[in-house]
C-alpha cells in the first residue's frame, strides 16, 4: 500500500526541522512525515561538535570582509549575512516564547565574536574593516584592540608567550553567540513529533518518481527490518546535508543539471584541559593563508554543548569521496553525470591552489598540527588537545560557460513546479536557515505565501524589510530577540552554573 502524506522532508538536520517548524505554525493541518537514514537527529552536519557553531553573522568571520586591489574593504556580503541571521534570531525566539522551543539557554548562548590578525599590513587591514563597519546599524559596539596590555586583558591565553614586537590587532563584539545547533534541531523536531509529525529514523530514502497529477512517489527502506515502503507526498523537501545532491540528481528535475559537489573533511583539535578552556572565553577568527580557500580560515572557538564551555581550535582539512561524514566512498563517483562532468573537470583546472592546500593538510602530522595552533597560542602543547574529526562540506559546484566555478555558500534548488526543493552547499549555512526556508516557501508556496505573510510577520517583524536601512526597528528587534533568548546579561556569561570568565 501507498501512504500519503502532504510533505516529505528528507534529513533529521537543522534545515527540515526549520521547514517543519514553519509550516506547522503556518499550516498546521498539513500531514508531515519526516526521514532520516541515522538512528538521531542532528548526527551529521547539524551535530555540535560537527560544526563551527559561531552563529555565523560576519562579526568576526573575515572571509565575509574580504580586502580589494585597491585596499579598501568590502562588507557588502558581511552586511548581508548579518541580515540573514537577525531573521534566524527573530524566529528563534518567537519560538521560545510560544513554546515551540523551550530554554534558550539549551541552544544559544552569548560569546565574544573577535577577528584577530598579526603583521603591519594585516592589522592595517583590519583597521579599514572596523571603520567601515563599526558605523553600521548590525556592528554597532564593535571595538577595536590594538595594544598588548588589552590584549593580553581580553585573550590571555592567546597572550602568553606572544612576541608583541610583531604587532596585532582585534575586532571584538561583545553581542555574538553560540549555537549548538543540535540541540536547536532536537528541540524542533520534538515540536514537530508532538504535533503529530511521523519522524522515521533509520530510514533511508532510495527513490524519488514524479507523478502524472505532480506529486512525488518516493521509496523508503527502513535499514532494521530492510523493508521497503512508498510513500506518496505532494511536496518534498531534501535537507540531506552532503547527500541532497545526489537525491535531486535522482528527482530528475531539470534544474539540477550542472552542479555537481566538492567533499571536504574537516578536523579540529578539542582541548582537553579544564584550565585551558577556562582561560578562554571567546570566537576568535583570523585570516586563511596566503593561497588557501576561505572555507580554511582558523579559528580558537569557545563552545557552549549540554551546558558545559569547550574549545577547538581548527579546522585542518581532510579530504574523502563521501559526501556524509557515515557515507560512502562511492558518493563522489556516483554524482559525476554527463551534464556536471564539464564544470568538475574547469574546476579541477582552476582550483589549483585548493588542490595543494588539501595535499598539504593531508601530509600535515598531529605535531604539525600543534605548531599552526600556536599562531593564536603561542604556548600550546600536544597533550592538551586531541584530533576530532567534524562533519562533510559539499562545495557547490555549478555550471559557468563551457566550465564551472566551485562557490562558498549555500543554494536553494527548487523545481519548476514548486512541488521539491532542496539545499546545497555548507557555509553560512546553519546560522542562516530561517531565510532559506523562508525562500523555499516564496518559491514552492507562491499562492499561500500571499496569505501566510501576516503570520510571518508576527514571527519575524522584519520580514521583508533590511535592518540595515530601518535602525529603529533593528533596535527594537535587537532588544526583543536578547531578553526572550536571554542573551542580555553578556557581562556574567554563566552557562550550568560554571562561570567561563576566568
Amino acid at each position: 500500500m501507498t501512504e500519503k502524506t502532504d510533505v516529505v522532508l528528507i534529513g533529521a538536520g537543522i534545515m527540515s526541522a526549520t521547514l517543519g517548524a514553519l509550516l506547522r505554525q503556518l499550516q498546521p493541518e498539513w500531514s508531515i512525515s519526516l526521514f532520516e537514514r541515522l538512528d538521531a537527529a542532528a548526527a551529521e552536519s547539524s551535530d555540535p561538535w560537527n560544526n563551527a557553531g559561531t552563529g555565523h553573522s560576519a562579526l568576526c568571520e573575515l572571509n565575509y570582509s574580504p580586502q580589494n586591489a585597491d585596499g579598501s574593504v568590502d562588507v557588502t556580503k558581511a552586511i548581508d549575512i548579518n541580515e540573514r541571521f537577525q531573521v534566524s534570531r527573530q524566529f528563534w525566539a518567537h519560538a521560545v516564547e510560544n513554546g515551540v522551543l523551550g530554554d534558550p539557554s539549551r541552544f544559544i548562548n552569548p560569546i565574544p565574536h573577535v577577528s584577530f590578525v598579526h603583521g603591519a599590513d594585516d592589522v592595517q587591514y583590519l583597521r579599514k574593516r572596523y571603520e567601515a563597519l563599526a558605523g553600521h546599524p548590525l556592528f554597532e559596539g564593535m571595538e577595536y584592540v590594538d595594544t598588548p596590555d588589552e590584549f593580553a586583558r581580553r585573550l590571555p591565553l592567546m597572550a602568553k608567550g606572544r612576541d608583541f614586537s610583531d604587532p596585532v590587532a582585534l575586532n571584538w563584539t561583545d553581542g555574538g553567540t553560540d549555537i549548538d545547533f543540535g540541540s536547536l534541531t532536537k528541540e524542533l523536531l520534538g515540536y514537530l513529533g508532538a504535533t503529530g509529525a511521523n519522524l522515521a529514523f533509520g530510514h533511508e530514502v532510495r527513490d524519488l518518481d514524479k507523478q502524472r497529477d505532480g506529486s512525488w512517489k518516493i521509496r523508503v527502506r527502513n535499514l532494521r527490518t530492510r523493508q521497503t515502503r512508498t510513500v506518496e507526498a505532494k511536496f518534498v523537501f531534501v535537507g540531506a546535508g552532503g547527500g541532497a545532491l545526489p537525491l535531486l540528481q535522482k528527482s530528475g528535475i531539470k534544474e539540477i543539471k550542472g552542479f555537481a559537489g566538492f567533499p571536504v573533511s574537516g578536523q579540529f583539535l578539542r582541548c582537553t584541559n579544564p584550565a585551558l578552556i577556562a582561560k578562554h572565553e571567546a570566537k576568535v577568527y583570523g585570516k586563511a593563508a596566503v593561497g588557501a580557500p576561505p572555507m580554511s580560515v582558523p579559528h580558537l572557538d569557545t563552545r557552549v554543548i549540554n551546558g558545559k564551555p569547550g574549545l577547538l581550535f581548527g579546522p585542518y582539512a581532510g579530504w574523502t569521496p563521501k559526501f556524509l561524514k557515515d557515507g560512502s566512498n562511492t558518493d563522489l563517483f556516483k554524482s559525476i553525470n554527463a551534464g556536471n562532468l564539464a564544470p568538475m573537470l574547469g574546476v579541477g583546472l582552476t582550483e589549483m591552489s585548493l588542490v595543494k592546500y588539501l595535499v598539504s593538510e593531508l601530509l600535515k602530522s598531529q605535531s604539525g598540527k600543534v605548531y599552526t595552533m600556536e599562531e593564536f597560542i603561542p604556548r600550546a602543547e600536544g597533550r592538551d588537545w586531541e584530533l576530532i574529526t567534524a562533519g562533510q562540506r559539499v562545495q557547490i559546484i555549478r555550471r559557468k560557460g563551457v566550465g564551472g566555478v566551485l562557490e562558498l555558500g549555500t543554494a536553494v534548488i527548487a523545481a519548476k513546479d514548486g512541488s521539491i526543493a532542496g539545499l546545497l552547499g555548507a557555509s553560512p549555512g546553519a546560522s542562516t536557515c530561517v531565510t532559506a526556508m523562508l525562500d523555499v516557501l516564496q518559491r514552492c508556496f507562491p499562492r499561500e505565501y500571499a496569505d501566510w505573510t501576516p503570520r510571518l510577520r508576527q514571527m519575524i517583524p522584519s520580514l521583508g524589510v533590511k535592518l540595515s536601512d530601518d535602525k529603529a526597528l533593528f533596535h527594537d528587534v535587537w532588544d526583543w530577540t536578547n531578553k526572550a533568548l536571554n542573551l542580555n546579561n553578556a557581562n556574567t556569561r554563566k552557562h550550568a552554573g560554571v562561570a567561563l570568565t576566568p
